[in-house]
């Protein structure tokens, strides 16, 4: 009767011994196919390695190995962009893990997976990249064809693939804090408003329903006409048009507040106010979300401070760990915003 060891399911299948130790560490030098197949035979003769070898064998071979990160913005085009946060810490874990790092900066709209000739399918093809972090929102298809050849995890984006793991932050918890702190001043009439992305921009719905949530909580009023740029079939407003929204509403008793779902959009809307002759908090209180340094000259939102750097760290530790445990189930990991007071925020007029 022969042995129950490797060597039985090398000589089953006509290949190394080495080959088949190698297949069941999830080593970088074994293709997708042979993997299956030695799992697969594997399974068929019910063998089984013991769970500290197995993870001991994992670890060796993810030392020196390459993950790819892929930046959904051209590279110097951003203003007010987290990215660089974000790659702050995943230099550090990357640095501690021995993981080398390949950044690439993709134009989202530009990314799709016809696309064939560009440097990360490439990358990916050849099997440079063990796996890959996704920063900003890219298409639900380019992610696809990303999750099915690598292990992916996305920051700060939820796609609806059952192969991508997330690392975000709370944004509901986020902004019904923000809320919070309108009401706590004295606004009742709120609204909300976001900018239209070309790709994804799930986060802004997410942030979306922490609004709802916080103003049904509190028995506030939900009036549709003071949310912006949200609503499937509402028109599409650019920021200019946005600001003439808002200048608007304001004149004509609308909201004393307005929630933006993030920084950058709350500080160009102060800007473009200004112009407008409409004063931020004299006559409109503004929060955003992200915790960046204002512009100059502009007043400091009230906002959530979200930890990019930890974000970072627990993006390339989530990717580590999704290669040495190829199957195991998909994970969202929530990490909480800290609430950054600013200068935005005053009484309504007339409280």
């Amino acid at each position: 009767m022969e042995s129950l060891n490797q060597g039985l399911i090398a000589k089953r299948l006509n290949i190394s011994r080495t080959t088949v130790s190698r297949s069941l560490a999830n080593h970088p030098a074994i293709s997708a196919e042979t993997r299956a197949k030695v799992l697969s035979m594997a399974e068929e003769l019910g063998y089984r390695q013991s769970p500290g070898r197995r993870a001991r064998r994992a670890k060796a071979a993810m030392r020196d190995v390459a993950i790819g990160v892929l930046i959904g913005v051209p590279e110097g085009t951003v203003k007010m962009a987290t990215f660089p946060y974000l790659l702050k810490g995943i230099r550090e874990c990357a640095e501690v893990e021995r993981v080398k790092v390949d950044i690439h900066y993709q134009p989202p709209e530009a990314f799709h997976p016809e696309a064939g000739r560009k440097p990360v399918f490439r990358h990916i093809r050849s099997g440079d990249w063990r796996g890959a972090l996704l920063i900003y929102p890219f298409t639900e298809a380019a992610v696809d064809v990303i999750a099915r050849k690598i292990s992916t995890v996305s920051l700060l984006e939820n796609y609806d693939n059952p192969l991508v793991d997330t690392i975000d932050t709370d944004e509901v918890a986020g902004i019904v804090a923000l809320v919070r702190q309108l009401v706590a001043a004295g606004h009742q009439r709120i609204g909300y408003l976001t900018w239209n992305y070309p790709v994804g921009g799930h986060w802004a719905l997410q942030r979306f329903g922490g609004y709802v949530e916080a103003l049904f909580s509190l028995g506030l009023e939900f009036n549709p006409q003071w949310v912006l740029n949200i609503h499937k079939d509402a028109p599409r407003r650019s920021p200019v048009e946005i600001c003439d929204e808002v200048a608007r509403l304001t004149r004509a008793g609308g909201p004393t507040a307005w929630v933006c779902a993030a920084d950058h959009q709350a500080y160009q809307l102060i800007q473009d106010l200004q112009v407008r002759g409409i004063r931020v908090p004299e006559d409109l209180s503004v929060t955003g979300f992200d915790g960046l340094e204002p512009p100059a000259h502009l007043p400091r939102v009230t906002s959530m401070q979200v930890p990019s750097e930890d974000i970072g760290i627990a993006g390339v530790s989530r990717l580590l760990n999704r290669l040495v445990h190829p199957n195991s189930p998909r994970r969202k990991i929530l990490v909480e915003a800290k609430l950054v007071q600013g200068e935005a925020i005053v009484a309504p007029r007339g409280a």
